[in-house]
């Protein structure tokens, strides 16, 4: 099951944070909340399921959101930009000590938001084994993807949806894009798939053939030369069928 991207929003000025959340409603992200202070933050993290924070550095508290950002970094592992009215080189130095994943100016327009949103998504690396950041093509209309602990997101048309591992039943290779398959839904993405196995995780994930990866999980028969997942006939190779055939008797 896919779901919009969750966005929690942090901004003391209650005028632009109602803005700002108009603006992605109409694109069509949840927010989670839209707080003003720094606690406030921290609770909503703590108690929420979020996808990404945006976070203006001077804060209706003590504690700005710089500190937000640097919580945010050693606690959660989730991407997120500052918004804020200043670009001078002293804030912007002090921001990048938290390594945000975008720094967005006021004001803005819902564009800018938007465009800001889809990239920290494409180049946020949420597989800390992979210490390379990877950007999609953000103007590709087909699919980016970007990995969480057991889920990965997907883009499909102009939003990025969160797909749980345990959903994906295979993935089958056309040309440049791979189709992930869900039980009732396909989506395309753009990327090799030796490049996309790596990103699932290796117990539940094989590839079955050069054209294919399958979670073993969702296998419902074999035979010498196939497998069946959800009606599909999937071609499999000699060394995974005496995998799969190892693992059963095991």
């Amino acid at each position: 099951m896919e779901h919009p991207i969750r966005i929690l929003i942090v901004e003391d000025n209650v005028i632009i944070a109602d803005d700002m959340q108009s603006m992605l409603e109409e694109i069509g992200y949840e927010i989670v909340d839209n707080v003003i202070v720094y606690e406030q933050a921290v609770d909503v993290l703590k108690n929420n399921h979020v996808d990404l924070v945006l976070i203006d550095i001077i804060l209706a508290s003590d504690k700005t959101g710089i500190d937000l950002g640097k919580h945010i970094r050693e606690a959660y592992n989730i991407p997120f930009i500052f918004v804020t009215s200043n670009s001078d080189r002293a804030t912007v130095e002090n921001a990048k000590t938290v390594k945000p994943d975008g720094y967005l100016v006021k004001p803005f327009e819902q564009q800018d938001l938007y465009t800001s949103i889809e990239i920290a998504l494409s180049n946020f690396n949420y597989n800390k084994k992979d210490a390379n950041r990877d950007l999609d093509d953000v103007g590709e209309s087909f699919t980016s993807n970007s990995v969480l602990k057991d889920s990965i997101f997907v883009k499909k048309q102009h939003l990025y949806y969160r797909i749980q591992f345990s959903d994906i039943q295979f993935i089958k290779a056309d040309n440049v894009y791979l189709e992930v398959n869900t039980a009732d839904k396909k989506f395309l993405v753009r990327s090799p798939l030796k490049d996309y196995l790596e990103k699932l995780p290796g117990n539940k994930f094989y590839r079955a053939h050069k054209s294919y990866i399958v979670n073993v999980d969702h296998i419902d028969a074999i035979n010498s030369k196939d497998v069946v997942i959800n009606n599909n006939l999937i071609p499999i190779s000699k060394d995974f069928k005496e995998f799969i055939l190892s693992s059963m008797n095991s």
